[in-house]
């Protein structure tokens, strides 16, 4: 049966919107929530509680990254309300769309390798969808493979999950087993696993499997005012189903700094936005968002499927980034970030107002 829970909100906050692997509906206006700087790292943990609160959210895992160290991470809330599981740094998330940047990665080692070309068409790795031109494997992981290829973005993690086939007619192998071989293995990271209802893709980890269930945090819903307990999603792939902690991407983005996994040129050519055929600049680059605001480049992800929202925000020019997970997907829901301004956030707002365009000291040392 499932367990519901009620929750008093400092607001209230609610747009209907699908939960979906191939992104949500088309965006509500984002709720203005106001965000203030913070002095310190206790006054911002407190404030994304209060977020936290709000949005009805059981329980969060959240880390802050500056100069290629884990400054800061903790537990907010609860993993599991019935139990009182309390919920740490290194509790494990469903990712959902957070998936894409590992899957991007995984991707371009293959481009390093002469494998595969990222202007090659898709149909020559016997995928095939319909479209008004050649779809490329670029297409794909920019979200530009919709109408005529190349023109335009859109935001679908259906079509980017097609890179699972381009990966395994390239390389002979699954997407599972080289994101474990090429980068869970060598970035010893622990607490990330395809998901666990993808019994071989899992076995893939040797990871004990009941223990890894027993460091989840249970999903819930929001379901009118009150939260339930729902069930995650059970697919695998390029787009969507990696489940990880919040240490754990805190340390991907970490060997992203330190231009481990991939060439510091193949870096740079991820993190650029792609070009339309027209000449416009789009807000995704291979696997990421890209994003200008105030002459700061921001590199960020999040994802929003059943039971869980997750968010990373990158700002490379002052090394640092912040990762949070959630038990609900009411940490993406509302804002329609499919649309590529992350500023409509406010947990990512948060963060780039006290330690990115504001001047609250980060911790020195965790």
């Amino acid at each position: 049966m499932k367990r519901f829970l009620t929750f008093v909100p400092l607001f209230f906050l609610l747009v209907a919107c699908g939960s979906d692997p191939a992104g949500p509906a088309a965006p509500a206006p984002a709720p203005s929530v106001p965000v203030a700087p913070t002095p310190g790292v206790q006054g911002f943990a407190a404030e994304l509680d209060s977020l936290r609160l709000a949005h009805q959210i059981p329980g969060m895992s959240a880390a802050i990254v500056e100069s290629e160290r884990i400054v800061w991470s903790m537990g907010l809330g609860f993993a599991d309300v019935g139990d009182g599981k309390r919920t740490t740094d290194t509790s494990c998330f469903h990712l959902a769309s957070l998936t894409k940047p590992f899957a991007s990665a995984v991707i371009m080692q293959l481009v390093e390798e002469g494998l595969l070309d990222l202007d090659d068409p898709v149909s020559e790795y016997g995928v095939d969808l319909s479209s008004n031109g050649v779809i490329l494997v670029r297409h794909l992981l920019t979200h530009t493979s919709e109408g005529t290829p190349g023109s335009s973005y859109r935001y679908n993690g259906a079509r980017f999950d097609q890179l699972g086939g381009v990966i395994q007619r390239a390389s002979g192998r699954t997407f599972g087993e080289l994101l474990v071989e090429r980068i869970l293995g060598p970035l010893q990271l622990r607490h990330t696993a395809p998901n666990v209802e993808d019994r071989v893709s899992f076995a893939l980890t040797g990871l004990d499997r009941d223990e890894y269930i027993e460091n989840m945090a249970t999903a819930y819903e929001l379901r009118g005012t009150r939260v339930v307990e729902t069930e995650y999603a059970s697919g695998f792939g390029p787009a969507a189903g990696l489940i990880s902690s919040a240490e754990d991407v805190a340390s991907f983005s970490i060997a992203i700094d330190r231009s481990q996994l991939l060439d510091p040129a193949t870096w740079e050519l991820v993190f650029s936005p792609e070009i339309s055929n027209t000449g416009a600049t789009l807000p995704y680059g291979l696997g990421w968002f890209i994003q200008q605001r105030e002459g700061v480049e921001l590199q960020w992800h999040y994802g929003y499927w059943f039971g869980t929202s997750t968010l990373i925000v990158r700002a490379p020019e002052l090394e640092r980034a912040f990762i949070v997970l959630a038990n609900t997907d009411m940490m993406s829901r509302p804002y329609g970030l499919d649309t590529g301004d992350v500023w409509r956030s406010p947990f990512a707002r948060l963060f780039l107002e006290s330690y990115v365009f504001g001047s609250s000291p980060l911790p020195a040392q965790r």
